[in-house]
């Protein structure tokens, strides 16, 4: 091949190649211009919305992504392979998401209960703070959650208060060093919990005192404990790093039950939170009609402004 050919030629390779990548850029900043732009980071997570994106994570993220979600949640991160949870974060960072939380993984809500001061247990809670610092840096999460377990009735419950707050100083030991925060959620699914009312979780963040121990508050959950949401919120608020959704009853999307979701949503954006709101809650209708149930719902109450 003649030089001056070769190089025309090579000239228009290289130009039809960096014509893709721009129109590669094109395509995927239309999608972000064409998505939804919602007031919130509101956090759906894996099965959401899988009638319309199929089983594959990553097209589910990337279906979030493009009806305007700036945020994802994911419970069972931990458990899942690593090949995924890297591919996950990966995919997370070129969307321009935020990872919510995951669960640290310490053997169940009413599993070693931190509030019996066993060592044994507080050794299974370490190992999972320590192996959720490795999850963290594969998926670029900041916030993962945490629950103490049952009661321990056979002891006082200021005793129980003790050893919740000393394990969770050792857990934030770990987390601290990478800036990473356990979020602590009050539970409403059994009497047996110990962690149930957002008094009670912002009087062990005290005691732990550290920016690695804070609150999740989960509406949903405290709807049913406690309600009065908006007054604890604030009661509260200096303690609280993630809020969770669900309407109540039913944990289902908001609109679907007893809360004004719009009012809080409102109050939430004019304190000025940035972080992550997860949608922790089912859908109300099955299919891809019930998918888009969920993404209506969450265009109405953010429409607040």
């Amino acid at each position: 091949m003649k030089r001056r050919n070769f190089i025309q030629k090579t000239a228009l390779t290289t130009g039809v190649l960096s014509m893709g990548g721009i129109l590669a850029h094109a395509n995927e900043a239309k999608k972000n211009v064409d998505a939804h732009t919602f007031n919130l980071k509101y956090a759906p997570h894996l099965g959401m919305f899988k009638a319309h994106a199929g089983e594959d994570p990553i097209d589910q993220i990337n279906f979030m992504a493009d009806q305007g979600f700036t945020a994802f949640e994911d419970n069972g991160m931990m458990k899942r392979d690593v090949s995924l949870q890297t591919n996950m974060g990966e995919t997370l960072a070129k969307r321009g998401m935020t990872m919510g939380v995951f669960v640290v993984d310490k053997g169940g809500n009413m599993a070693n209960t931190l509030a019996a001061g066993k060592q044994e247990y507080i050794d299974i809670f370490l190992d999972g703070c320590k192996r959720a610092v490795e999850v963290a840096k594969r998926v670029n999460a900041k916030w993962m959650t945490v629950v103490p377990g049952g009661f321990e009735r056979n002891l006082p419950i200021g005793v129980q208060d003790g050893h919740v707050i000393e394990a969770l100083k050792r857990g934030a030991e770990i987390f601290e060093p990478h800036g990473l925060v356990m979020v602590l959620e009050p539970l409403s699914d059994s009497p047996d919990l110990y962690l149930q009312n957002s008094d009670q979780t912002y009087m062990i963040c005290k005691g732990v005192d550290s920016p690695s121990c804070k609150i999740l508050y989960d509406i949903y959950h405290l709807q049913k404990t406690e309600g009065h949401l908006i007054h604890n919120m604030g009661l509260t608020w200096d303690e609280i790093a993630y809020i969770q959704i669900g309407d109540n009853p039913g944990r289902k999307e908001p609109t679907t039950g007893e809360i004004n979701y719009k009012n809080v949503f409102k109050w939430i954006h004019e304190k000025g939170f940035d972080g992550v709101l997860g949608m922790e809650h089912g859908n109300s209708k099955e299919g891809k009609e019930g998918e888009q149930t969920v993404i209506d719902a969450y265009k109405e109450v953010d429409a607040f402004m």
